[in-house]
């Protein structure tokens, strides 16, 4: 039988990604403790991203994980052995003594491993490593996950005060009644700029427009858009959780506006268009339009209500300006994206219908989505969009809105690079 070839570290393809993102993390050692979640699955992802941006990813996990992933998982995904238990080698030694690694992330964290650090147990690999790491001052980042009643326990909220100045924590999500793990991409986003690196969107200036606008029949009838305003301001938050200062100029729309953005609230395509050329006054790096404006508006405006005996009545309608056509009239060098809703139509002539938006408003990028599918109205809550530009054209793949934002927002960090 022929020898089996030794596949070296260096080799394993799983390496491949490294530094694909970034060289951000590049030399650094980073030890991803899993710990008995479902979430423990995302933990995956996470690996995978910190990889991309340079970091080299070693994992211990809890005997429950394994019983949900197969540690093999793991080994695929950072090309290095994992830690499943505790050996002669001392494996909490040479991850969490003094200068060993540069970062131990738990995530998930659940109660059990929150507890077990803060009253100093250590009978786990995951509660070992830490163990040692806290008292060799590596720091330690904690991304809790749990169910929602758990997190109000007063006792896990004294471990956290324990740990608060002394480690640090990424909050989760309170969703379903369960307090989530954080998306992979928000601790990636946390990691990096712990290192120093912050996103090229740091101290931007973006002026956006999102939600539908209200036209005017008269004082009680309308003619509107259907835009709940959730991807903007989406969006919007995931500009601004990225470091750039939003201006947000927001139609009647469903959601909340995002918190920490400049708001200028609208009803009709008329006011928004003043708003916006009277914000272009000032400088932006970038503009996004997003809002869902009428394109045809009432010629004229009935001052008082229609009266409704009529059998049948006719209504004038104009054309309303294309406000993004205006953009870079106002200010030429911003970046512009646009947004392009069409119904039923295949990729291709929905890609065609971007590029043509794109040279008649001169964007520098459109998104492009299909709103009249099938699977989009079963669940408008997810969506595909695809980006357009002079050069390309990538495909989101179905996901959540969440998603979605992260998304485009990568896709206006790269052209703004």
């Amino acid at each position: 039988m022929a020898a089996k070839k030794n596949i070296k570290k260096k080799d394993h393809p799983s390496l491949d990604i490294v530094n694909s993102y970034g060289m951000e993390l590049s030399g650094k050692r980073i030890v991803l403790c899993v710990a008995g979640s479902v979430a423990a699955y995302k933990a995956i992802e996470l690996a995978r991203l910190l990889m991309r941006h340079g970091a080299d990813v070693k994992c211990v996990t809890s005997n429950a994980v394994t019983k949900l992933i197969q540690p093999e998982y793991f080994k695929w995904a950072t090309g290095n052995e994992v830690i499943t238990k505790l050996t002669g080698e001392l494996e909490h030694i040479r991850l969490a003594d003094y200068n060993q690694s540069d970062l131990l992330i738990v995530y998930p964290a659940t109660a059990n491993t929150l507890g077990k650090l803060a009253n100093g147990i250590d009978d786990t690999p995951i509660s070992t490593v830490l163990t040692v790491g806290f008292g060799s001052k590596i720091p330690i980042l904690m991304c809790l996950a749990m169910h929602a009643s758990m997190y109000d326990n007063l006792a896990i909220r004294k471990n956290m005060d324990y740990l608060k100045n002394k480690i640090e924590f990424l909050s989760p999500k309170m969703i379903e009644d369960k307090a989530k793990a954080t998306e992979p991409e928000d601790v990636l986003e946390y990691v990096l700029s712990k290192f120093g690196f912050s996103s090229v969107l740091k101290n931007k200036k973006v002026l956006m427009t999102a939600g539908p606008t209200i036209e005017h029949i008269d004082p009680v009838r309308v003619i509107t858009n259907l835009s709940s305003g959730r991807t903007g301001v989406l969006l919007a938050s995931e500009l601004i959780s990225a470091g750039a200062k939003v201006t947000f100029v927001y139609g009647p729309g469903d959601e909340k506006p995002p918190k920490g953005a400049k708001v200028i609230n609208v009803i009709s395509s008329k006011e928004m268009h003043s708003a916006v050329k009277s914000e272009l006054k000032k400088k932006f790096d970038i503009v996004i339009m997003a809002a869902a404006i009428a394109d045809y508006i009432p010629t004229n405006e009935s001052k008082t209500k229609i009266k409704s005996s009529k059998l049948n009545m006719n209504i004038s309608l104009k054309k309303a300006p294309k406000i993004i056509d205006q953009i870079k009239k106002y200010q030429k060098n911003v970046l512009l994206v646009g947004f392009k809703a069409e119904t039923n139509l295949t990729k291709s002539k929905l890609i065609k219908m971007a590029e043509k938006k794109l040279k008649e408003s001169s964007a520098d990028m459109i998104i492009a989505n299909d709103i009249g599918s099938i699977r989009y109205k079963k669940n408008p809550q997810n969506n595909q969009v695809i980006m357009v530009d002079s050069e390309k054209n990538i495909v989101s793949g179905w996901m959540n809105k969440e998603k979605i934002a992260k998304f485009i927002r990568k896709q206006i960090e790269v052209k703004i690079k």
